[in-house]
């Protein structure tokens, strides 16, 4: 979706400028917002895509006004309440309110390690060939979809070439939406910086960008 989330190679979005020895989290209830949101998606249901786009899909002053873990704080309450896990009144008060509804499956204490070591592998067999090369020049198509992409705005409509081949991959596009995983090739693609932006300072900045096969097209 084009949000205020996809900020990168917009003029408005400034310099990143990293924190020195930034920890993992500022404070304690940083880390329950992340530990809460990888718990919940057992018993909730929802997979990675999902939980990416209910922290994107905000309006813009709500989106640029939080940090991040707020904003992981509000993906998971979406989540939670789509899936009536949780009332709106029970986030306004700040307990519980309703009798707890029965869930199938929970993240056991003594699984969470195992979990977090195993991740959330998304390369997937498929008999489907390649349609793209190592390199090959292709162009990001200029999509606008309304939900969920990993394909940033700043590449649509520019050429690039293929630099890498990744495998089959589970297409996040249809993921998030909860159509199936709908395995599509992944690839690294290369675009010149001063195709991307003209004024670049750098004559040979080079920005590479993962697409998949149904974000690209033959130039």
């Amino acid at each position: 979706m084009d949000g205020a989330h996809d900020m990168g190679g917009v003029p408005w979005s400034g310099p990143v400028m990293p924190e020195p020895n930034e920890p993992v989290f500022h404070a304690e209830w940083e880390r329950r917002a992340f530990a809460l949101t990888l718990a919940m998606a057992k018993p909730g249901g929802w997979n990675i895509d999902m939980s990416r786009f209910a922290r994107e899909n905000r309006p813009p002053d709500e989106y640029l006004s939080k940090t991040y873990y707020e904003i992981w704080l509000a993906g998971i309450e979406r989540l939670m309440q789509e899936r009536r896990l949780v009332g709106a009144d029970e986030l306004a008060a700040g307990k519980v309110l309703h009798p707890a509804r029965h869930v199938d499956n929970i993240l056991k204490l003594d699984d969470v390690a195992a979990v977090l070591r195993r991740g959330g592998p998304t390369e997937r067999e498929t008999k489907r060939p390649a349609l793209f090369a190592v390199g090959d020049r292709v162009r990001a198509k200029d999509i606008h979809p309304a939900t969920h992409t990993r394909l940033p705005r700043y590449v649509r409509g520019h050429v690039g070439r293929i630099e890498l081949v990744h495998g089959s991959h589970v297409f996040p596009d249809s993921n998030a939406q909860g159509a199936g995983e709908d395995p599509q090739w992944l690839y690294t693609v290369a675009f010149a910086g001063n195709d991307l932006w003209p004024d670049a300072p750098d004559p040979n900045l080079s920005i590479s960008v993962d697409a998949w096969e149904p974000y690209l097209e033959r130039a």
